[in-house]
């Protein structure tokens, strides 16, 4: 169970967002629309036409919250204002909000990946794929923040955008080799936090340094320290999986101890999965900048970064149909996934038996679970 956010307070943040549009033509407040975008998409609403008929149907419930003095805005002029926001505005707004619940984040995993929205594709201007970079705290279940790239930018370039918004002092932040650059590990040492970066062969000379000092300490096994090495087996529904882990202290002879700032350990992560008489291995590399982090400690530390993958993005997938929207007009794509991030965490956030898509449709029923999702009290 995540953290409760409780969206009054997230209500008031947004009446604090810069407004795009002028005086004259604001019939409804910039609140009121984005609290009826978040809680249509809360009830299950993933385009615009269903957000608005989705207010006109629960209008009294919505006004419990906000003001519709004009009635409920048409899906026109919702996609209007979302193009039109300021989506760096909206981040920066719901991240601080997150940090303001999940506390619990500190001394632990914080995830970091990227997820391209396959349809958000502005053919007239020539831009490309629309890319979310989200931080995910693996120890709450919840979205920390999100970072659209900008144009012609790309995931790389976007990652150290996020990680200035983050309070990261006393995380450890996991990223995929995409991410594995000075820059990030730098920013993330500034910050007072550690990292656990993958290493490929986008960092050749690293990799095999990497690779090479590994190679020469397990030719001698023995000698490593009782920390240095550990190995988990699990068996799930006819599936046998081994993962091993070992690091090593970097040392001022290490060839790249110069180039990344806080380097303090390397870490290998080797894996074996048997499924039906059929064996696949693989193997990793990584370089860490905590000085304390045990073997034992980087195994579930890898497998942790993957709820990225498990619980955010295959939620989004599956429960929002995210990759299916074909909002595309200016930032209308990037501010309707921010506002997909607020409802997961939102629905996360509730004591309930059934999972996120069948969360939705039980809010979209019943004005009590509903309210429950808005204003959370759960553990």
């Amino acid at each position: 169970m995540g953290p409760s956010p409780d969206v009054s307070s997230f209500v008031e943040l947004l009446a604090a967002l810069p407004d795009p549009r002028i005086d004259r033509t604001r019939r409804h407040s910039l609140d009121a629309i984005l609290f009826l975008c978040l809680c249509g998409v809360v009830c299950g609403a993933n385009d615009l036409v269903a957000i608005e008929d989705f207010g006109n149907a629960r209008r009294a419930f919505l006004e419990r919250f906000v003001d519709f003095p004009n009635g409920i805005p048409s899906h026109d002029t919702i996609g209007r204002v979302l193009a039109k926001l300021n989506p760096t505005a909206l981040e920066e707004l719901f991240t601080k909000w997150m940090q303001g619940v999940a506390e619990a984040t500190q001394r632990e995993v914080v995830a970091i990946d990227g997820k391209v929205l396959r349809r958000a594709l502005d053919k007239a201007s020539g831009s490309g794929f629309l890319t979310m970079v989200s931080a995910w705290s693996t120890a709450n279940g919840v979205v920390l923040g999100q970072v659209g790239t900008d144009a012609g930018s790309n995931e790389v370039a976007t990652i150290p955008r996020l990680l200035e918004l983050l309070h990261l002092k006393g995380c450890l932040v996991t990223i995929d080799a995409a991410g594995c650059q000075t820059e990030v590990a730098a920013k993330i040492a500034d910050a007072g936090g550690d990292y656990l970066l993958a290493v490929r062969d986008n960092q050749p000379k690293l990799h095999a340094a990497v690779r090479e000092q590994f190679d020469l300490a397990l030719a001698k096994p023995a000698a490593l320290g009782p920390k240095a090495h550990a190995v988990r087996t699990e068996t799930s529904r006819g599936r046998e999986e081994t993962r091993e882990c070992w690091v090593l202290p970097v040392t001022a002879a290490f060839p790249e101890a110069e180039r990344w700032k806080g380097i303090a350990q390397i870490v290998r992560y080797d894996s074996e999965r048997t499924t039906d008489g059929t064996t696949t291995r693989g193997s990793r590399l990584f370089i860490t900048s905590k000085t304390t982090l045990t073997a034992e400690q980087a195994l579930a530390a890898v497998r942790g970064h993957w709820q990225i993958e498990n619980k955010l993005h295959w939620s989004l997938d599956l429960a929002f149909r995210e990759d299916d929207s074909r909002l595309r007009a200016e930032n209308a794509a990037e501010n309707f996934a921010v506002v997909r991030h607020v409802a997961l965490n939102l629905l996360r956030s509730v004591d309930s038996k059934v999972g996120i898509k069948n969360r939705r449709l039980k809010a979209g029923w019943s004005d009590d679970f509903l309210a429950q999702v808005l204003v959370s009290h759960a553990d």
